[in-house]
């Protein structure tokens, strides 16, 4: 049985690089202050395919889904595709939680709470 090696794609490495200083740079500044002061730094330059760097990246930091969507918000914004994040909460009647995304993906059953543009 042969094994196929991948070669590692140096811009995907970057990018996967980039997001993990970037969540952790996330993570530190929600601490410390409040969601509208979060500042990341720019992503590096890199085609659009370097992106599953960053897919990568944030499933192995288990980063929480405002963390993610801040980051992402980051990188997509980068690429010039502006969009905001959207944070919405459950009815405390069906269990109170609150959660993160982009605008754009799936919503579940979050009513909408407050969007931060890009």
């Amino acid at each position: 049985m042969s094994t196929i090696r991948r070669r590692a794609d140096p811009q995907a490495l970057r990018a996967a690089w980039w997001t993990f200083c970037a969540v952790r740079s996330v993570r530190r500044q929600l601490r410390g202050g409040q969601l509208e002061d979060v500042v990341l730094a720019a992503p590096p330059s890199l085609r659009y395919r370097a992106g599953r760097g960053v897919d990568a990246a944030l499933r192995r930091t288990a980063a929480s889904c405002l963390e993610r969507s801040l980051v992402l918000q980051r990188w997509l914004a980068m690429r010039g595709e502006r969009r905001d994040v959207v944070i919405g909460v459950r009815a405390p009647s069906t269990g109170f939680k609150a959660h993160a995304w982009l605008d754009g993906e799936p919503a579940g059953d979050f009513d909408e709470l407050l969007r931060l543009s890009p």
